[in-house]
């Protein structure tokens, strides 16, 4: 197969709209709009229009009277999903995403999990009899295939985040004819999902009978932060090329330890900012943090981190010349970590692009936007809405940038 295509295409056994997404996707196809009808009975499902409301009914029918008994709460995405899930394998409904591998043969690694972490499913495992109530009296009855402890367990190992073109995460469904790919940090295969369909492409050229690989876990991380988080989640060690010779760890580690470390620590309250939409002070303490004279190089980690949360708060703040100032400086870096055709890397290109686009810098806009379409080319396809929406973006820069040397 060379790189770019299409090996593979699925829907999802079961899905659901993350509650990250904050109300902002529509339930039944996924995408992200401003404004969404809401389910009058359970007030928490959204949707595009009267034809995705129609469409969901079959799947959104019996979680419905769940969601209507708890509101104004709402479950955690994992319970929501795992209700679901059942819901579905009592219609005993086919499902093309199971063609490969069905729900009953996704492994859960209940076994290897430690008593706090399946401490963890048993309150999960009460939330959703909490949440099922409506429709399933007792969920310990239910057919053997479908123990709530064992599907949670199940679902943390196999379930995938949903992301828009953009990466943006707009859900978490389950593919289990996906869950036979194995993981590599340097995978010849990349998934990115169109609506809730799951696609999966080359990156570069493999052979016939060469095994396909995806990553589980963003790579741009140390291979020790890799390895605890593939250990932790996966239950294995990952004994690949780039973790066994700590490939790039010393780039991404570059710089005075105790500068890095203080800005190491300062990244997971920029996220609860993110996370909380509080783009003034993200901003603030983003800028305060880069601005401190620590002698760190841009491909530093956590620099690095901190300059991608600082242009993402610029742009939602409309601060154009500003997020373009910390997106450009991304960009080397991002090369360096997302090698070859990687879709992080694509979009990054492309947000700059925009960015210098919109500052009228229409010959730099041209080539950061030419990288980053011969890049969503390979990774998402000329199909996919981004590339399409992309190369119209292109053919706009290049008659404006005619327009202005004519």
């Amino acid at each position: 197969a060379a790189p770019g295509h299409r090996l593979y295409s699925a829907p999802p056994y079961a899905y659901i709209p993350c509650k990250k997404a904050g109300g902002s996707v529509c339930d039944y196809c996924l995408s992200r709009k401003e404004s969404l009808l809401r389910c009058s009975q359970c007030k928490v499902a959204r949707y595009c229009d009267a034809m995705c409301q129609k469409l969901a009914w079959a799947e959104h029918k019996r979680e419905c009277k769940c969601l209507r008994s708890v509101y104004p709460k709402i479950p955690a995405d994992m319970a929501r999903l795992v209700a679901r899930i059942i819901f579905k394998s009592l219609s005993a409904s086919p499902c093309s995403s199971e063609e490969l591998y069905s729900i009953s043969e996704l492994q859960s690694h209940i076994k290897e999990m430690n008593e706090e972490m399946i401490e963890g499913l048993r309150h999960l495992t009460a939330m959703l009899q909490f949440y099922m109530k409506e429709e399933i009296e007792d969920t310990s009855q239910l057919p053997p295939g479908l123990n709530p402890l064992h599907l949670f367990g199940q679902v943390t190992c196999n379930c995938f985040t949903v992301s828009d073109g953009e990466m943006q995460e707009v859900g978490v469904g389950l593919y289990p004819s996906v869950s036979l790919l194995n993981h590599s940090c340097d995978p010849n295969c990349v998934i990115v999902f169109e609506g809730k369909q799951l696609l999966l492409h080359a990156v570069r050229h493999i052979q016939a009978e060469e095994e396909l690989t995806v990553s589980y876990i963003d790579v741009m991380a140390t291979s020790q932060e890799r390895q605890k988080q593939l250990e932790k989640q996966y239950f294995f060690t990952c004994d690949c090329h780039r973790c066994e010779t700590r490939h790039k760890d010393t780039e991404m580690l570059a710089g005075e330890e105790e500068s890095w470390k203080e800005l190491k620590a300062s990244v997971p309250k920029v996220e609860e900012l993110q996370s909380a939409k509080d783009w003034e002070q993200m901003v603030a303490v983003c800028q305060a943090t880069l601005d401190k004279d620590r002698a760190l190089p841009d491909t530093n980690l956590y620099v690095l981190k901190m300059l991608d949360l600082g242009m993402d708060g610029c742009i939602h703040l409309a601060r154009w010349e500003d997020a373009l100032q910390y997106g450009a400086r991304t960009l080397r870096p991002f090369q360096l970590y997302y090698s070859g055709p990687h879709p992080v890397r694509g979009v990054q290109l492309m947000k700059v692009g925009k960015l210098q686009y919109h500052q009228g810098m229409l010959s730099q806009a041209l080539d950061t936007l030419k990288q980053a379409f011969d890049i969503l080319k390979v990774t998402h396809g000329k199909e996919h809405s981004l590339s399409q929406s992309l190369q119209q973006l292109l053919g706009e820069c290049e008659v404006e940038l005619s327009s202005a040397q004519g």
